[in-house]
Parts: structure tokens; sequence; C-alpha cells
């Protein structure tokens, strides 16, 4: 499993999710700061991510597309 951390929660959760033998990765170190949402879902998507947010639109984000 592959753990993209959404801009909303820490980077420090990268070292937690390493510590548990699970590859993760924050989008401030792969992405735009200021992206949309959607270009973070399609992303994930297209890298094989799973998306560890604390937004609460990504499950509308996701039934749209």
């Amino acid at each position: 499993m592959k753990v993209l951390i959404d801009m909303n929660l820490s980077p420090d959760l990268t070292a937690a999710f390493t510590a548990a033998g699970i590859e993760s990765v924050h989008w401030s170190t792969i992405g735009d700061p200021r992206a949309e949402d959607t270009e973070i879902v399609d992303f994930a998507r297209s890298n094989g991510f799973v998306v560890f947010t604390h937004d609460l639109d990504f499950g509308t984000i996701l039934a749209l597309t």
C-alpha cells in the first residue's frame, strides 16, 4: 500500500507510516501546496496511492469521477 498524505495533515505522519512499514509521501513534497483536491485525487489514482485526508469533500470528488 502507498499512502498520499493530504496538505491538511502533518508531514510528520510519513514517519508513523514508515515505522509501520507503509510507503507514504506528503503532498507538499511532490505537488503544489495550492493544488485543487481533484489534482491530488488524479495523481493518487494514476500512481497507485490511497489518499489520507481530513477533508470531508474527498468522498464526493471520488463519487463524481
